[in-house]
């Protein structure tokens, strides 16, 4: 089992922990420019699944309690779920969006491609799929390349 400092320690480029890429996305919250590596973009994802499970763990703690007439209604620690869910969900619609945005242009695509997730059936699994592929080598037209940027000197 991983401590939480061995987690967090440098795993990447430029020495960033898992953290900061994970947190990345909400920096950059609206920024549709430029290019997002995979690690950025997957980083991202696996936060928003522990959001969503501590979310989810809140809502079914707090469940359906019973009152002196016999009636269920939904407890105090549900109704927090709730509004963390909603709250934290509205507040990663952009950033989530835009790092798709930034993935398709890491492969020399354009943003509108994001698009192609609203394919009903099989627009997830296209996106999916393009959001696992590697970026561009090199510049191309929407910037540097994110994971080995031209001048970075290896050697120094």
């Amino acid at each position: 089992m991983f401590t939480s400092s061995q987690l967090l320690k440098s795993s990447g480029h430029k020495g960033e922990p898992d953290m900061e890429w994970m947190l990345m996305p909400y920096r950059r919250y609206a920024d549709f420019s430029g290019r997002s590596r995979r690690k950025e973009y997957w980083m991202f994802m696996l936060f928003s699944v522990i959001v969503t499970m501590v979310c989810v763990t809140l809502l079914v703690a707090g469940g359906m309690s019973i009152d002196e007439n016999g009636e269920s209604t939904p407890g105090p620690l549900f109704w927090v779920g709730v509004v963390a869910m909603t709250v934290w969900g509205l507040g990663s619609i952009i950033p989530s969006i835009a790092v798709q945005v930034r993935r398709f242009h890491d492969q020399d695509k354009s943003g509108w491609m994001v698009l192609l997730g609203l394919i009903p059936y099989v627009g997830g699994l296209i996106v999916f799929i393009f959001m696992c592929l590697e970026g561009t080598r090199g510049p191309n037209r929407y910037g540097e390349d994110p994971k080995n940027p031209v001048g970075y000197d290896v050697f120094a």
